[in-house]
């Protein structure tokens, strides 16, 4: 079962027109390696911590182009 963080961070993303691409490339990693940790096939360790900060610029990356 996915952990809560992921839902909310999912819902998030959604509500800022932030996709799995833009959160993959933010990170270096694949869009289907985000996909993985957000449906809790994988686990690392500071897998919420990453994702959380690679959202976070890329929402200020676009409010700083608007």
């Amino acid at each position: 079962m996915p952990e809560k963080w992921t839902g909310n961070l999912i819902g998030r993303m959604h509500n800022e027109c932030i996709t799995y691409d833009d959160i993959a490339k933010e990170l270096g990693v694949t869009k289907a390696y985000v996909s993985m940790i957000l449906n809790s096939k994988r686990t690392p360790t500071d897998a919420k911590e990453r994702l959380e900060e690679a959202f976070q610029a890329v929402k200020e990356k676009r409010r700083g182009e608007g």
